[in-house]
């Protein structure tokens, strides 16, 4: 018991930001959650479904948000040049890119072995984050439909940034706020075209015609931009007001989970401007949260710890975890002995090997190649 504890155990960074963690930490668990929904029944499932949120948009605006920090005191320090903007790609790609490959490796590996008529071929779009850049995410490997965006953002931002300031002579500290809005204001374009072009009256449609695809969803990763620029420029503003913006954050994740103003459900807000309004949302929320520095007790290690692991969890849940680990096992005497049992043992399964899995992924695979 004890060799297991310590093979299991995480070390925490005194210095993580504890408000965003809990962010983090919440945003994969709504994800998470909203996958078991997969595993239970209908009629309990809606039960949960009233406390799931859409966490991947709160990655999204939380990971412009850190990045945007990041390429703030970048361009503080440094000129803008090729040299510079290599070595951003490559920190970030030793940060997101191994995890996936391993994932995506596996997966590969996994159907190659017992999937019949598999082709690799056909799955080659992954490798290079094609899949849905302005078509419907396959069903190979769904997860990854986010990961593109991610990946886009961090290949496209540090060059439309260049743009700004080498051709278009934009002063540097106002070149990242500008592509921002620049961008926010294309993609939501993009999108209102998309809506009146394609007829969209199920969720399947929705899901990915506009949910799911790089040239609809950029501009939700530029809202957190903005916030890292409104938090080092105007830093007393983002600090004054954070209890104010907090609040109007969690009315406004209110509305939208209950709908408050009976929009259509393919309408005109849910097509083009519901990924805005999370987005606002959640930025809100940053302000006092980004503030939030320490925490103790079992919850705060419990949420440190989930966050850390979160990027592990959101790979290995759905596909590997459910589809292929649960859903391969031999349930029928379980089954058979007792339904309720049965549901309970499969779902709890479902998420002690998301969470075991990954924090063995992140302890021994992501955290050396980090370090590096």
């Amino acid at each position: 018991m004890l060799l297991l504890k310590n093979i299991l155990k995480i070390e925490l960074n005194p210095s993580r930001i504890y408000g965003l963690d809990i962010l983090r930490a919440f945003a994969i668990l709504f994800v998470v959650a909203g996958h078991g929904g997969n595993i239970m029944p209908i009629a309990r499932y809606k039960y949960v479904n009233y406390f799931i949120l859409d966490g991947v948009s709160i990655f999204f605006v939380l990971s412009g948000f850190l990045i945007g920090i990041i390429l703030i005191k970048l361009l503080k320090r440094n000129k803008i040049s090729s040299k510079l903007i290599l070595s951003f790609w490559l920190r970030r790609w030793f940060r997101t890119l191994p995890n996936y490959f391993l994932i995506l490796i596996v997966l590969v590996l996994l159907n190659y072995f017992f999937t019949d008529s598999f082709n690799i071929l056909n799955h080659f779009r992954y490798f290079i984050f094609s899949q849905n850049l302005f078509s419907d995410h396959p069903n190979f490997f769904p997860e990854a439909w986010s990961l593109s965006i991610e990946e886009w953002f961090y290949l496209l931002i540090p060059l439309f940034i260049f743009i700004m300031i080498k051709l278009f002579k934009f002063p540097t500290n106002q070149s990242l706020l500008i592509t921002a809005f620049i961008l926010i204001l294309f993609i939501t374009l993009f999108r209102y075209f998309r809506y009146l072009s394609i007829p969209i009256d199920n969720i399947s449609t929705w899901d990915l015609s506009i949910r799911k695809q790089v040239i609809t969803r950029l501009d939700s990763i530029m809202y957190g931009i903005i916030g890292a620029y409104i938090s080092f420029h105007f830093n007393f503003f983002w600090r004054k007001f954070r209890i104010l913006f907090f609040i109007l954050g969690i009315i406004l994740f209110i509305n939208i989970k209950l709908n408050l103003f009976n929009y259509e459900r393919f309408g005109i807000y849910h097509c083009v401007f519901s990924f805005s309004v999370t987005s606002i949302a959640t930025l809100f929320l940053l302000p006092y949260l980004s503030t939030l520095n320490k925490g103790k007790g079992h919850i705060y290690k419990a949420l440190s710890i989930i966050s850390v692991i979160s990027y592990s969890m959101y790979l290995i849940n759905l596909t590997l975890v459910q589809n292929w680990i649960i859903e391969n096992i031999d349930w029928t005497g379980l089954e058979n002995f007792n339904g309720y049992v049965f549901l309970i043992t499969k779902y709890l399964l479902f998420w002690f090997l998301t969470i075991f899995l990954s924090i063995l992924i992140y302890k021994y695979f992501e955290l050396p190649i980090m370090n590096l």
